[in-house]
């Protein structure tokens, strides 16, 4: 008999792939150096990192068919081969100074290699964590958002100690070994698998583990009103928590009166309370519920959108930018508990794919909406009063998925005292 993996153990190789990837947050230390060398445009470095997030979500939503065929061990390989080529393929580009290799590399090659390696382990641990689900994804998905205040310093240590090129070449093996590493571990748990104990408290009705609404194919997903509720919702979430990052240190000089310093200092934080916001909305979702944790982000940040224009005081402008950065990271680690939820198990690598596109399609709109909407009004309200009214959209979304959640719920319970009549009659 096989013995069973340590979830823990799952968990933590999860968090192993996300800090290496989540290293696409870094980006931004490598802008300077390029331009300073190349002599580059900022547009044309920051299309990169785009390009990357770009690919992420094509990729994630492609190949999601790929991890349940072939299993998240050598769907790990794979985005370890992918990810770690491009990165020290970066190197390469480099060191021939050609911009258009570091597209291919960092922007197609990495892009899917974050996609792959970011569906990967977060749809092993929902199934690890049939009991915790916002918690594990939660732990994965914070990694991600942290990995950035763990490679920054590194990179830009690297940078002045040996140059561009051998820092993309060192990081690059770096995490191909971490990813290659972490994956080997990974494997889905046995069928009917529950956790150690589990099974006799349930019995005992101390715990009640909460059944799946439905276990759909990433195909029959698609094709319902609540997979496109919770696109668009993700959607929203992200566009109005990139447009924030992008304009945060300008907004704080020029609504708060704070110094290019505190504001750097505070873009700096932003990342904490984004990494925070992973682990600790998705915990909080176990207890209070998938829905109610959506509704609650949209609430906090319509409030936090339409208070920023007025709060000149920097604690208080500081206290909302944070709330904003932590509800964007909840998003991103709630999601897939929240899939698992309404669509089961079956395929939810597949369906996570898919979703992600939100990601890809609000990474290239997000900015573009803030950059668009700051233009023609030439102030920054009028683009915080057109994200607010986007979030409005994004709460009344977050109502019709709760109404739908019930109104399936109230099927399923019909259908199964349907057939409890029937098997009595016969």
């Amino acid at each position: 008999m096989e013995k069973v993996k340590n979830r823990w153990l799952i968990a933590a190789s999860a968090v192993g792939i996300h800090i290496s990837i989540g290293s696409v947050y870094a980006w931004s230390v490598y802008t300077k150096p390029l331009i300073e060398k190349f002599g580059w445009e900022l547009a044309d470095t920051q299309f990169t990192f785009s390009l990357a997030i770009f690919f992420l979500g094509i990729s994630a939503a492609f190949l999601g068919h790929y991890l349940e065929k072939k299993g998240p061990r050598k769907s790990g390989l794979l985005a370890a081969i992918f990810f770690g080529v491009g990165i020290i393929g970066s190197g390469i580009a480099i060191h021939l100074e050609s911009l258009y290799l570091l597209y291919l590399f960092y922007g197609v090659f990495g892009g899917v290699g974050l996609g792959l390696g970011y569906i990967t382990p977060v749809s092993t641990l929902v199934k690890w964590f049939p009991d915790k689900r916002g918690l594990a994804t939660g732990l994965a998905i914070m990694g991600f958002g942290f990995a950035a205040l763990i490679s920054s310093p590194v990179i830009v240590y690297l940078i002045a100690a040996v140059g561009i090129a051998n820092t993309f070449f060192i990081m690059g093996s770096i995490y191909f070994i971490l990813i290659l590493m972490s994956s080997l571990y990974l494997a889905p748990p046995p069928k009917d698998w529950l956790p150690e104990g589990f099974k006799e408290i349930t019995k005992t009705g101390k715990k009640v583990l909460k059944s799946d609404l439905s276990q759909l194919t990433a195909n029959e997903a698609v094709k319902t009103k609540r997979f496109w509720y919770l696109w668009l919702m993700l959607f929203i979430n992200i566009s109005c928590g990139i447009a924030i990052i992008s304009v945060a240190s300008p907004m704080a000089q020029e609504y708060a009166g704070m110094g290019v310093v505190a504001a750097a200092t505070m873009v700096g934080l932003m990342g904490l309370f984004n990494g925070a916001g992973r682990i600790g909305w998705a915990t909080l979702s176990d207890f209070i519920g998938r829905p109610l944790i959506f509704a609650l982000f949209f609430s906090i940040q319509i409030i936090a959108f339409f208070l920023l224009p007025s709060a000149g005081n920097a604690l208080i402008f500081q206290v909302l930018i944070f709330l904003i950065l932590s509800c964007y990271g909840g998003g991103f680690s709630t999601v897939p508990a929240y899939i698992g939820d309404m669509f089961g198990t079956k395929e939810l690598g597949a369906i996570h794919g898919y979703i992600l596109t939100a990601w890809a399609a609000a990474g290239m709109a997000g900015p573009l909406f803030a950059a668009w909407v700051r233009s023609i009004s030439n102030s920054y309200n009028g683009t915080l009063y057109f994200f607010a009214g986007l979030l409005v959209i994004a709460l009344f979304l977050s109502v019709l998925t709760i109404l739908e959640i019930r109104k399936l719920k109230k099927r399923k319970v019909a259908i199964h005292a349907k057939k409890q009549t029937k098997a009595i009659l016969s």
